[in-house]
């Protein structure tokens, strides 16, 4: 592991930090529709005028070329003031954009990135479907080849952010023929198409960030491909190393300062003095300092390397089962005041969508295997 903070890494910290305090929006972040699209994506244009855009991103793609660890402490500070870890920006900046950088065309990357930075767009993520979660090579969305287009009929579901998305990272099936995986490409798909039905999903907590999406001979440019056509799963798992490696830091950042308010409120409920409560703290700020030590150790590791690798998985597993342990710790601490599903129920709603962390982006199960069988090299 090489990871120290340096004179010049602790002097970005304080610019971080005094940006953040005086810039980071205060007023109440709406919870759905084209009022959260226009907030999010206004807090992204402010952080792009004061040159706080894609951070890690190269220069020639619009970012600032800084390192990863100094990504890390713009997360840590970040996670300090409680801000919200994924918005409508996140499948841009964390998923699409970091692999339009690796796998696409120049003239994708000029047309596309700029526009992510800036924040005049929202990216969605078509891959699920109804029976094909985990299993993602058992997609059955059709494409197929029509002259210079593919034409697209089939459905999508768990499409974060899909009612207010430009632009999609989309995988669909463009070849029967050959094994399941081989058959499969990587398109980038305008979400305003003729034939694209959005349906959104309302969730347990009273959100609706989620949606289905059905493809009804929606005809996308061949030029949009990523890569070649029937060669998208390797893009696909350019995309999924993203986000189990990288794109989840603030997430994993932010439990730490989430214990430190959970000590806070138990101290000011006089809790503390409940052996129970007190242990169940002890132990999550120990098991966030284990997870912050995986962390540093991954952006250790991608600093050098083009691109995560599997062990990402160690740090998807540990954030998913640790993020319910806290939250249930939350609601616990909060008492009967988290049993209210109201607009202050911020535990409550922290507490209900930490069950799909084990599942999204791939479930705990599925990172055991590739834990198994990528990094401890153990037979299937």
């Amino acid at each position: 592991m090489h990871l120290a903070f340096s004179k010049e890494d602790n002097d970005f910290r304080d610019e971080v930090a005094c940006w953040l305090s005086e810039h980071a929006p205060t007023e109440r972040r709406p919870r759905d529709g084209l009022a959260m699209r226009e907030y999010d994506l206004a807090w992204q244009r402010a952080q792009w005028e004061a040159g706080w855009a894609g951070i890690a991103w190269p220069v020639e793609h619009g970012g600032r070329g800084l390192s990863l660890t100094q990504q890390l402490i713009w997360y840590e500070e970040y996670a300090r003031l409680g801000m919200k870890p994924i918005d409508a920006r996140f499948v841009g900046l964390s998923h699409a954009g970091p692999t339009l950088r690796a796998r696409a065309s120049a003239e994708q990357q000029a047309f596309h990135l700029p526009k992510i930075l800036q924040g005049d767009v929202v990216w969605c993520q078509g891959f699920s479907e109804p029976e094909a979660g985990s299993d993602l090579a058992s997609l059955r969305t059709r494409a197929v080849v029509d002259g210079d287009e593919l034409v697209v009929n089939g459905q999508k579901i768990w499409t974060s952010y899909a009612d207010v998305a430009d632009w999609q990272e989309l995988l669909v099936r463009t070849n029967t023929e050959v094994p399941k995986h081989k058959g499969l490409t990587w398109v980038i798909c305008d979400m305003h198409a003729p034939g694209i039905d959005v349906r959104p999903i309302r969730t347990l907590e009273g959100g609706a960030e989620f949606a289905e999406v059905f493809y009804d001979d929606v005809r996308i440019p061949l030029c949009n491909v990523v890569g070649t056509v029937d060669q998208g799963w390797s893009v696909a798992m350019s995309t999924l190393s993203f986000e189990r490696g990288t794109a989840f830091t603030i997430n994993q950042v932010q439990l730490s300062s989430t214990v430190e308010r959970l000590v806070g409120m138990a101290r000011d409920r006089s809790l503390l003095d409940d052996d129970e409560i007190a242990r169940a703290l002890a132990r999550a700020r120990a098991d966030v300092a284990a997870l912050r030590a995986l962390t540093y150790l991954g952006i250790s590791r991608n600093a050098r390397s083009e691109a995560p690798g599997p062990e990402g998985s160690m740090m998807k597993l540990q954030y998913a089962d640790l993020g319910k342990r806290i939250h249930r710790l939350a609601v616990e601490i909060v008492g009967t005041a988290s049993l209210a599903l109201d607009e202050d129920s911020y535990w409550t709603d922290r507490f209900l969508l930490s069950f799909g962390e084990s599942i999204g982006g791939g479930t705990s199960e599925i990172q055991r295997n590739i834990i198994a069988e990528r990094v401890l090299g153990l037979p299937r």
